[in-house]
């Protein structure tokens, strides 16, 4: 698909939308300028073209119990395309794993990981993460506090 550009009208609903993805298309549209057959139509054609993802709740992980958040470095043994296809396909299929990035520098991947405490990081770690084929050193670091959380993109 041809990668759609975007105009000052569509950044306008983006950047409304990341802040309250609930809005109506009536509440949509005021905020847009629009009437709300094309907000709409324009919504519906940022939905198609895949620059919006999707909608979802922001849930406080703390609150539903867990509060623990570690930040796992991982090396692999080798850098080849099918070791990293399955360490990718791995850690995409484990719930605790909630971002994962490819990194250049000292390590491969950067993951963070929810648990509800100490001991369920250690279970992860013995039980999935260093029985992972290829992983040759994880170094963990556990989060003291979160400063910033966004969902936000600056979208100007």
């Amino acid at each position: 698909m041809a990668e759609r550009l975007i105009d000052a009208t569509d950044r306008r609903i983006i950047a409304a939308l990341q802040v309250e993805g609930r809005l109506t298309i009536q509440e949509l549209a005021d905020r847009c300028g629009l009437s709300p057959s094309p907000c709409l139509r324009r919504m519906r054609a940022l939905e198609a073209a895949g620059i919006i993802r999707g909608y979802a709740a922001v849930i406080d992980q703390a609150r539903v119990g867990l509060p623990v958040s570690v930040f796992a470095s991982v090396k692999l043994e080798r850098q080849r395309e099918e070791a990293l296809d399955r360490f990718e396909a791995t850690v995409a299929r484990w719930p605790e794993v909630m971002d994962c990035y490819l990194m250049t520098g000292q390590r491969d991947y950067l993951l963070r990981i929810v648990v509800r405490d100490i001991e369920a990081y250690e279970r992860f770690l013995k039980n999935k993460l260093t029985r992972l084929e290829g992983v040759a050193s994880i170094e963990s670091s556990f989060a003291l506090g979160q400063v910033k959380r966004s969902s936000e993109l600056p979208i100007d």
